[in-house]
Order: C-alpha cells, then structure tokens, then sequence
C-alpha cells in the first residue's frame, strides 16, 4: 500500500485507533474521510483537522451503510482505501436480563457493518485496498467482553478469506490487530494502563513501510504467533482470579 496521495474513508475515526489512523494518514499527505454517529465529535475533529471531510454515519443500521455508500459514489467516487474500524466493546455477562439486547448493536457494529461496507465498496473501480482492524483477542478471548472477543475472532477468520477473494481484483487486505490500547473503549478508564494509542500507530505505519499484511503490536503479536497450547496458558492466566 501507497501512505500518500490516497482518498481513504475510516470508520470511527474520530476517536480511539480511528483518530490516530486520521491524524498519520492526514500527516502523509492523504485526504481523509471518517464516519460515527456524534456530530459533536465528528466537529471537533475537524476542528483540530480542518482538512478531514466527515460524514455522520450510524454503522449499526442497514440503510445508513447504504446511504454512506452513496455517498462516496456520488461524491467521492475515486476514493480507494477502506479502513474498517468502527467498533463497541461491551463488558457483559450472559446472565444479564438484557444481554441478548445488548449484544445485537455488537454484532451489528462489528460484524454486520464490516461485511456490508466491503460488498458495497468493491464496487468502487478505484478501490485498491481494504484494511480491517481486529484485536489480539481474536486469537485468546476475554470473559469479561465475550460478545466483542467472539467477534473479532470472527472478522479475523472473514479478512483471511477476504484477502484471498479479493486476489483477482487487486485489492490489498490488509489486517490491523491491536491489542489493549489507552483508549476509551468499552467505558472511559477501563484501560488506561495499557500501551497509547501514538505509539502503536507508530508501530503501524513502520510494518506498512515494511509491505506486511497483519500489522501487530505488543502482545497482539505474540497472540498472532502463539501456539495453541500458549494460547491456552494466556487464557488460564488472565482469567486466574476473575
């Protein structure tokens, strides 16, 4: 993948990894197009990044992802790198009286909404790159977010096939998978303790300098070459005294 002189459209990227992505990819010379639901935010992007065109988006609905789409054909047909980033993470248990509620907006943000912009967005001419974010706990789940972690491991399995459907269409797939970052997913201080979000975002771009395909960080990249048995043990240990 080129880092300049594309037209790149990243889900959520008005906070979290999505923002660090806007604020690199910006630097490089790239415009830049983000969707989320907050208006507010969306402005205070813009703000801080007058060149970043934004879209407000709720990805969890059919119609709006179609909508989007539209969008970008109507407005920004030479637009060629999709960065599926937009996700929730939410800390639940399956006992909860309203877990099977809770977890649909999961499943739709994180499953639902990837699949559908990548149909849409092939269709696109220019389109030569398609980046999907996972997680390190694709590989190694946590108890405490089983809906977001089955997930992920979900998306990790469809990008593996996603780069070898898309072979014959020259598109790049390319696979972010980070691990626990400072950010506010999932709810604001649950992860302060964990790596910032620049310096994995410097780790990022050093592998996308490098030509490679499953861009990691940290533990995310001992997880992508554990094995079984070492998946195991981490399982084991980070649920020792829940």
């Amino acid at each position: 993948m080129n880092l300049s002189n594309n037209k790149i459209l990243i889900t959520g990227g008005a906070s979290g990894i999505g923002l660090g992505l806007t604020e690199r990819f910006i630097q490089e010379n790239n415009t830049v197009i983000i969707c989320g639901r907050r208006e507010s935010v969306l402005n205070e992007v813009k703000a801080k990044f007058p060149s970043v065109i934004t879209k407000v988006c709720d990805l969890s609905l059919e119609e709006e992802r179609i909508a989007l789409y539209k969008w970008i054909e109507e407005n920004h047909p030479d637009l060629n790198v999709l960065i599926n980033n937009a996700g929730i993470q939410k800390w639940v248990s399956v006992a909860d009286a309203d877990f099977y509620e809770s977890m649909k907006s999961e499943v739709a943000t994180n499953i639902e909404a990837p699949l559908h912009l990548t149909s849409l967005f092939i269709q696109l001419k220019s389109l030569t790159t398609v980046m999907n974010v996972t997680s390190g706990l694709a590989f190694s789940p946590f108890a405490k977010v089983p809906v977001y972690s089955a997930t992920k491991a979900f998306f990790r399995s469809f990008t593996l096939s996603l780069r070898h459907l898309l072979q014959s269409n020259n598109i790049e797939v390319i696979e972010i998978i980070p691990p626990a970052l400072n950010t506010d997913l999932g709810g604001i201080g649950l992860h302060d303790a964990h790596p910032s979000v620049s310096d994995f975002i410097v780790s990022i771009f050093e592998q996308l300098k490098e030509g490679k395909s499953e861009l990691t960080f940290g533990t995310s990249e001992t997880r992508l070459n554990a094995s079984v048995p070492e998946l195991k043990a981490s399982f084991n240990a980070l649920h020792s005294n829940l």
